[in-house]
């Protein structure tokens, strides 16, 4: 008889997953009566403070054959906390740790984690369980290519909007992204209504200030709208039209690093008073420089990309503390938040003090983080980080369920090994940043769904990738998976986060064939009018907001979860095998590869049912 143990089921620990500051929890162990148990201590250290609590635990009762353990407790800072149990018995005394995902093991494994996160944090409602819509602005439409003010040069504009986006180096070995294709604001604001139409609330734009690239990571003027995009009016239109069709607008904020060819740092000596050769000048302080102008740090070793000092107080003024800084402009102009691009880069000081701005600006408002690992233990550069647990991120882009859909729906993973997956994030991450996570299935670094679902691409060369299209019958495979991994991005906890042209069917390879021009006139209806559908019942059904999440024991073939909320409770099977499967149910909320008769639900392979509660035969 094993030591008995769970973390995850409410009889050995309630609540379930992270806990607030001061909130009673209780936890209970089982262990055989033939050990004789004498005491059992609960043992937990504080990952940040490495302050250790040692609880020890109240025998309650005995049965079928086990000795049950329980303590109540609260803790009163936040922290990263790991623990393990302590027990002593007639014999001998030993640790017990965690083994796998649910099992124990005495003396060696791994440690249970608890994230215990300030009472305080929460996240708005207009930022949970949302349905959200990714742009890259250049690639999305163009109302009437304009340039308002001087574009940093050289840059050209393709003629054709069906292009493929330049990817070739040039003569110097550079593939330097200044091919562009007039997407701009104006357009942006004109296609509002078809993006409401999808049922968003909140639009994600990847960079929109002055910059040299088409990327506009190598940030110019952090206060300036790059001129092909538009300029401040045009900003100001779109986020007031946005908002009468109750749209939120989040911006990209690049705050590692800037642009080599930028005011703040003038590598190209356009501007007056940059940091590169001005020892005076104010912006130097942002800088690390060597023994020479030439040697300084910068992104991941990129030339043009120079790393600032986020700390520094003259750059933590410019960017968040001033009346008029980069934050609070924007803000006040109309933006509801901020993407951060690559928080582990971040320090937890200059993210903080970012989110208390944001929130002290508006309130009602929205900071997500670039990470791509599990956020709540993530350790980067050495740190183990605080997204969480100080309340530094409302959440992150959730790229451990879209590895997790890819996997599962391409056959690589099992659906208990999925369930697994986003338990461990339901388990570990405060319910406020479970439910507004952004969840995305592509984004402009990694390649579009339906071409990561093909599984074609092996040994490709650039070359390759830019010519490559889907077959008739491996398109059709790869969109039956990708009906099944848009029904679970839009039903499982947090934001469903759609990235331009993948509702209308585009595919593409990473950067930057992820990042074509929007086909507006090749859209497949179908794959759009599906997306509306879910769009629409992710909206209207209120467990799938902010309800909780619910596995049963998966099959080999067939997933089953439930959303439940104080309001209601609502039922998903998926279906991954070649036999059908049968639900004691016609209450369909929405389906695909579905069958109803007689009162029941018949569900093919790749077919999938959002239901009322029944029972699954």
């Amino acid at each position: 008889m094993r030591i008995l143990y769970d973390s995850k089921k409410i009889e050995y620990k309630n609540p379930f997953g992270a806990l607030k500051t001061n909130e009673k929890c209780t936890m209970s162990i089982k262990i055989p009566q033939n050990c004789n148990t004498k005491e059992v201590f609960l043992c937990f250290e504080n990952d940040h403070t490495k302050k250790e609590l040692r609880i020890a635990m109240a025998k309650d009762i005995s049965c079928d054959g086990y000795d049950s353990f329980g303590a109540e407790f609260s803790l009163d800072e936040p922290g990263l906390y790991f623990y393990h149990f302590f027990i002593r018995t007639d014999e001998s005394d030993f640790e017990l740790f965690r083994y796998g995902y649910a099992d124990t093991n005495i003396g060696e494994g791994e440690l249970w984690q608890l994230t215990c996160y300030d009472e305080a944090f929460e996240v708005g409602d207009n930022f949970c369980g949302k349905v959200m819509y990714q742009i890259f602005p250049d690639r999305f439409f163009r109302e009437t290519i304009q340039c308002k003010g001087d574009k940093l040069e050289p840059y050209w504009i393709h003629e054709n909007t069906s292009d493929i986006p330049h990817f070739l180096p040039d003569d110097s070995g550079e593939v330097k992204n200044c091919d562009f294709f007039g997407g701009n604001l104006a357009g942006i604001t004109s296609k509002l209504d078809y993006i409401k139409s999808l049922g968003v609330s909140i639009i994600y734009l990847n960079p929109i200030f002055m910059a040299y690239s088409n990327h506009r990571y190598d940030t110019c003027d952090y206060k300036r709208i790059d001129p092909l995009l538009g300029d401040e009016s045009d900003f100001v239109k779109l986020c007031n039209e946005a908002h009468k069709r109750d749209i939120k607008i989040i911006l990209d904020g690049v705050f590692s690093h800037t642009g080599s060819n930028s005011v703040y740092f003038d590598k190209n000596k356009i501007f007056s008073n940059g940091a590169y050769e001005n020892p005076n000048s104010p912006y130097r302080s942002w800088y690390s420089f060597g023994s020479t102008d030439d040697e300084y740090g910068s992104w991941w070793g990129i030339e043009t990309l120079p790393c600032v000092n986020e700390l520094d107080e003259n750059y933590l003024d410019f960017i968040i503390r001033d009346a008029d800084s980069v934050i609070a402009h924007w803000l006040n102009l109309g933006a509801d938040g901020y993407r951060l691009d690559v928080a582990d880069e971040l320090p937890d000081e200059f993210i903080k003090l970012l989110r208390n701005r944001v929130k002290e600006i508006k309130p009602e408002s929205y900071v997500v983080g670039e990470v791509w690992e599990d956020a709540s233990n993530k350790i980067s550069y050495g740190v183990r980080r605080k997204y969480f647990s100080h309340a530094e991120l409302d959440s992150v882009m959730n790229y451990v369920f879209k590895n997790a859909i890819i996997a599962l729906c391409t056959g690589k993973m099992t659906c208990s090994d999925f369930e697994k997956e986003i338990m461990t994030i339901a388990e570990n991450y405060p319910p406020c940043a479970l439910h507004s996570l952004m969840n995305s299935l592509s984004t402009h670094d990694t390649a579009r769904i339906i071409t990561a679902l093909s599984g074609e691409g092996e040994g490709f060369d650039k070359c390759d990738m830019a010519k490559f299209r889907l077959e008739k019958d491996a398109r059709c495979k790869a969109l039956q998976r990708f009906y099944v991994a848009a029904f679970l991005q839009f039903v499982l906890p947090g934001n469903a986060c759609i990235y331009y042209g993948d509702e209308i069917g585009m595919e593409g390879f990473g950067d930057p064939f992820c990042r074509a021009y929007m086909d507006w006139d090749n859209a497949n209806i179908a794959i759009c009018d599906f997306f509306k559908e879910l769009g629409k019942v992710k909206t209207e059904y209120e467990p799938l907001l902010k309800g909780d999440i619910s596995f049963e024991k998966s099959d080999a073939d067939v997933l089953r979860f439930s959303r439940i909320s104080k309001k209601g409770r609502i039922d998903a099977v998926i279906n991954f095998g070649y036999d059908e499967i049968c639900i004691d149910s016609d209450n369909i909320i929405f389906g695909h590869n579905v069958d109803v008769k007689n009162n029941r639900t018949y569900i093919q392979r790749n077919g999938f049912a959002l239901y009322e509660p029944g029972k699954c035969k």
